[in-house]
């Protein structure tokens, strides 16, 4: 049983298909699978039921990933640390559309000014899309909304995630207080694209109280969203930190944490799981950012 095959085994079983595993791992598919097929036939059963689609782990399967991962992890770490301990590899971070212009921006450059030899990777998407990329080790980090309790993921808390109404400027529901999301029902809704995290929300908050409403327009990011609503084509519910001080001279905007409950936002690893230096060094900048 040796090294390579565990890992190639260990990247098949956390991203259920063998030709990404050789995708993320750089090796030929034929590669991987012959690594598979030895350790299968070294232990005298089948790691992965193949007839399903997509592929799934045997009993022995899930009971040699949950062992062999960490394991791989270890030793991939001491070889980064053994092969150069000087040299700093890249972290890889993950973050949603909104937090990447709004909030990350001071994390990274402390990162920077502190670790001007590493280098860092930015990829955005949605809440749920973030959480993948954890999961499935395309990233090293994750940054969201909400805390995330899912098995396997570790999260940290960071700073606070708080809603905001914003209409144009004269709006009617700037006149007096705003006393139910009822009231902001009323009239044409400018939102995020369906299950992006405050728009999903929003919508259950309305469900619940039975509240009927309408969305107008769909807009893949709230810098969008502002501009429309400034053009008077609706109203809209965002995060308090997509809002920046010169917006407020074309928006009207109200705060929400009275009809919805403040959220933190925080950082989200594989629980148990060894980043490399470079990550810590970026964790360490996000709670110097974010904690002081």
């Amino acid at each position: 049983m040796e090294i390579r095959e565990l890992r190639s085994f260990c990247m098949a079983a956390q991203l259920r298909s063998i030709s990404r595993a050789a995708d993320r791992l750089d090796l030929g598919q034929p590669t991987v699978t012959i690594h598979i097929k030895k350790l299968e036939t070294e232990l005298g059963v089948p790691l992965f039921d193949r007839l399903k689609r997509p592929i799934q782990l045997t009993a022995t399967g899930t009971l040699l990933a949950d062992l062999a991962t960490p394991l791989v992890d270890e030793i991939d770490a001491m070889f980064a640390t053994a092969a150069g301990a000087d040299v700093a590899g890249p972290v890889t971070v993950g973050a949603t559309h909104e937090i990447i212009p709004h909030v990350l921006l001071p994390a990274v450059e402390h990162f920077h000014d502190s670790n001007p030899d590493s280098r860092i990777f930015i990829r955005s998407g949605r809440r749920d899309t973030v959480i993948q990329m954890v999961e499935e080790r395309e990233v090293d980090i994750g940054i969201i909304p909400g805390i995330e309790r899912a098995p396997g993921l570790e999260f940290n808390s960071l700073f606070l995630y708080e809603r905001v109404l914003i209409t144009p400027l004269d709006h009617p529901l700037l006149e007096k207080p705003l006393e139910s999301l009822t009231e902001i029902a009323n009239y044409p809704l400018i939102m995020m694209e369906p299950d992006t995290y405050t728009r999903a929300n929003l919508e259950a908050e309305f469900r619940q109280r039975g509240v009927n409403f309408e969305v107008v327009m769909e807009l893949g990011n709230m810098d969008y969203i502002k501009r429309y609503v400034a053009a008077g084509m609706g109203v809209s519910v965002g995060p308090r930190l997509a809002i920046d001080p010169e917006d407020q001279t074309q928006l009207g905007m109200i705060d929400l944490s009275h009809l919805i409950a403040i959220d933190q936002a925080g950082s989200i690893v594989v629980e148990g799981r060894r980043l490399p230096k470079s990550g810590e060094q970026f964790m360490e900048s996000l709670k110097t950012i974010f904690t002081n």
